[in-house]
């Protein structure tokens, strides 16, 4: 499957489509301009991916939110390891019972298209993506009960139940600002045209081909963009992408980690910057034999995740037990290595099930080589009769997430902004990795008392840790390794910040 992870559908305009964006507010020669006078220029060409909708309440990928955080901002953002900090808003207040968050606004504030961002605007905002009937983030808001404006500075959120996790949600795709201007005027244009508050506005889209951007003087941090065109482009070929590194194609591209080698011998700089992408198999345990916990515990203990990482990316990450990476709030230390391959132990639960010592298994994934037919050796070592069913990846939304038709699926987490609302995908009853549609009473219970508690509260981090080993131990998703992100640059393209969640381009240069 693709590095999105998660949810893929089509971006919803004919194919070869381009589109040339008029009437943006601040135009193309005024950033010209701004950067002639306040040392910001250059070109960023990256490699990376196109987002499945501009518009971040219609957008089906969690890994849009890189893209879609070019264009919009949100009340938050999160620092480098996940944590939330102000962003459109200076800060935030919660009630003494965490049923109530008022946050304050940067005063001054305009979206690309002109029009003013005060409390009214965040409140239209956010109520749309909480009530609009195509909102793919409606089911993250569901604890808010009502989003208001007090005067033009002040936006108050009451909520149905303690939620201390609000500030860390708004800072992904759920809280991106949208111009209320524009979706009151044509709620179906955002689809190609955005109009947001970030560092970027988009200028030409071209779909599955490019993205240009202009930077927006009017950002609230303006002062640490210093890129003035940024072009945006698929995901290259990894035959190809270093060769498009050096032609120029791209000044920045991300490459897979069999081409570290390659990309470094060409004199080009390559970061390996941590995320929250983590390699998992989702387990339908509504579908024989996994239904049965001794065959699924015989997963656990078949795979051998140190040879997959290896395979899918030379050892570039981290074996994984838990959907965190080991520095995320939520890691749990204690958790160790509890299902380390153990050949002779997943062939003893195969015999004690009700399936026998032989059940049979298919492995669903868009890929034949590579991961999946390692992982089908390794099944079939310990006495799976494995195969390996190939689906098209504009069928696997359909397959996986919509159907849950699929016994077994090599797929891949891209985490989310809030820890809960990451447990909630994969762990949720109606968790889009949760293909079996069980819910874990005893998991829910600690999540609740995690939303209960405040981020800055000293326990807030050991009940996350609680939660995150109760999902290990009593959920059948089989986490498989990290897969940071690899980013290969240009000798004229300066250092990327290393964000744990986003990909953002604060402080950055090129020439």
């Amino acid at each position: 499957m693709s590095r999105r992870g998660v949810l893929s559908i089509a971006a919803g305009i004919g194919a070869g489509g381009a589109l040339t964006l008029a009437g943006c507010g601040a135009s193309a020669s005024d950033s010209a301009n701004a950067a002639g006078g306040s040392g910001v220029g250059g070109t960023l060409k990256w490699g990376w991916d196109l987002p499945t909708s501009w518009d971040p309440i219609k957008s089906s990928a969690g890994w849009d939110v890189h893209a879609l955080s070019l264009v919009y901002a949100g009340l938050t953002q999160e620092d480098a390891r996940g944590n939330a900090i102000p962003a459109l808003a200076t800060g935030w207040k919660y009630n003494a019972d965490g049923t109530e968050v008022v946050f304050t606004l940067r005063p001054g504030l305009k979206f690309g298209d002109g029009s003013t961002l005060d409390a009214a605007a965040v409140a239209k905002s956010l109520e749309r993506s909480r009530t609009d009937p195509g909102s793919l983030v409606a089911s993250q808001l569901t604890t808010v009960s009502s989003v208001t404006a007090q005067g033009t500075g002040t936006v108050v959120i009451k909520l149905k139940q303690p939620n201390f996790q609000i500030p860390t949600l708004l800072a992904g795709k759920t809280g991106m600002i949208v111009s209320p201007t524009a979706f009151e005027a044509n709620a179906t244009g955002l689809t190609l045209k955005p109009v947001g508050a970030g560092p970027f506005q988009l200028t030409a889209y071209t779909e599955n081909a490019s993205a240009t951007l202009v930077r927006f003087p009017g950002f609230w941090n303006a002062k640490q963009i210093h890129i003035g065109t940024f072009q945006l482009y698929p995901l290259p070929d990894a035959s190809t992408v270093v060769a498009g590194l050096e032609s120029g194609q791209y000044n920045v591209a991300s490459i897979p980690g069999s081409e570290v080698a390659a990309a470094k011998a060409a004199g080009l700089q390559v970061q390996v910057v941590d995320s929250l992408v983590v390699a998992v198999l989702d387990v339908n345990d509504a579908i024989a034999p996994f239904d049965d916990d001794n065959v699924v515990l015989a997963l656990k203990y078949a795979v051998d995740r140190k040879a997959l990482l290896q395979t899918a990316q030379f050892g570039y990450g981290e074996v994984a037990y838990q959907p965190f990476p080991s520095g995320y709030v939520g890691y749990d230390e204690s958790i160790g290595t509890p299902y380390a391959v153990n050949t002779a132990k997943a062939k003893s639960l195969l015999a004690a099930s009700k399936y026998g010592p032989n059940p049979t298994v298919t492995i669903t994934t868009t890929a034949a080589a590579g991961v999946p037919e390692q992982l089908q050796s390794q099944l079939q070592a310990v006495g799976f009769n494995a195969s390996i069913k190939v689906i098209p990846t504009a069928q696997f939304t359909e397959l996986v997430y919509i159907q849950h038709s699929e016994q077994l699926t090599v797929d891949a987490f891209a985490g989310r902004d809030s820890a809960v609302q990451a447990f909630q995908v994969l762990f949720g009853a109606q968790g889009l990795l949760n293909p079996g549609r069980h819910a874990y009473p005893q998991l829910q219970s600690e999540l609740t008392q995690v939303n209960e508690t405040s981020l800055d509260s000293s326990k807030y981090a050991g009940l996350l840790q609680q939660a995150t080993a109760t999902a290990v131990k009593q959920t059948p998703n089989v986490f498989l390794y990290t897969e940071p992100r690899i980013l290969a640059r240009a000798s004229g393209v300066s250092a990327l910040p290393e964000d744990l969640v986003v990909q953002r381009f604060e402080g950055v240069t090129t020439t």
